[in-house]
């Protein structure tokens, strides 16, 4: 059997990846499971979602604990502790990075020994569909990493994607931008085995009863503390020539990011501001643009 774990944020897709390669799994010939795993119910918030697919049924209920493969939709969150994407990865598995560095690049940025494939879907997605909309394109990836046939892939596209896309245009590019990484993954033998990993801690957890074993909130009023800047895709940026400080952005942002600087031009704090860019939607002079967040890294670090 192989398990496959999807770990994204809340508004890319994670659980339509899931459920599109479950769905191409199945028209292979495959047995197949999908189902996700909500969080916060909030846009940007981390969402896990899985498949399992087996030639023999399939027995197994639950959670992934260990995959064989995990697809990481948002390469931020292998920075995020509360995240942790590649917790139980079977020794030889294979993790899939949306990242515009090479396989190398990212296994030295982030430590991973595994095996590992990148691809920048993001880009590939602005690019050819216009929208950072990452389902279908991970999707691909998955079904490739798994072995699953390219028309099943076209067949599963179709079937998920049309009940959710009712504009025809923007389904065949989905469709197309999926098929694109679909064929730009190298295909993969996958050798996992059950073993634990060296320096993996075993924990036993004995039973108890509700009144000892009941969550508890150890760290009172620690929401400030939790950064979101880094669930950005794209990051608005001012031009204060066109700026006529009427301040709607500063009303308009759901978070409350935007402030003002002594001149009274508004800016963002950029630790927190999540990117949804409702400040650059209602500007009315249209002085706030959008500039994709690792582009606008590189520019600074390159300055």
């Amino acid at each position: 059997m192989l398990r496959l774990r999807f770990h994204g944020r809340g508004g890319q897709g994670a659980k339509v990846a899931s459920r599109v390669l479950g769905s191409a799994a199945f028209l292979d010939g495959y047995n197949a499971q999908d189902f996700p795993l909500y969080g916060a119910e909030r846009r940007g918030a981390p969402i896990t979602a899985f498949t399992r697919i087996s030639r023999d049924d399939i027995l197994e209920r639950g959670l992934v604990s260990q995959p064989d493969v995990v697809v990481v939709m948002d390469e931020t969150l292998l920075s995020d502790p509360q995240s942790t994407p590649l917790s139980g990865l079977k020794k030889g598995g294979v993790v899939f990075v949306n990242t515009p560095l090479t396989p190398l690049e990212t296994k030295e940025e982030y430590g991973i020994e595994d095996h590992v494939i990148t691809l920048d879907i993001t880009k590939i997605s602005l690019d050819m569909i216009g929208k950072p909309v990452l389902s279908s394109l991970a999707a691909a990836v998955a079904a490739k990493v798994a072995g699953i046939g390219e028309k099943a892939l076209r067949d599963a596209l179709e079937k998920e994607l049309s009940g959710i896309i009712s504009e025809r245009e923007l389904l065949d590019r989905n469709t197309e931008a999926a098929i694109y990484c679909y064929n730009a993954v190298v295909p993969i033998s996958i050798e996992t085995t059950e073993k634990f990993r060296e320096k993996e801690n075993v924990i036993s957890i004995p039973f108890e009863t509700a009144l000892v074993s009941s969550p508890s909130i150890l760290s009172k009023g620690n929401t400030p503390l939790r950064r979101t800047g880094n669930w950005r895709i794209f990051r608005p940026v001012w031009d204060y020539d066109a700026c006529t400080k009427c301040m709607t952005c500063v009303a308009r942002c759901p978070e409350g990011c935007i402030q003002l600087n002594e001149d009274g031009y508004p800016y963002t704090d950029y630790a927190n501001c999540k990117g949804c860019l409702i400040c650059a939607e209602e500007c009315p002079v249209g002085a706030i643009s959008k500039v994709r967040e690792s582009h606008s890294q590189t520019e600074e670090e390159d300055q």
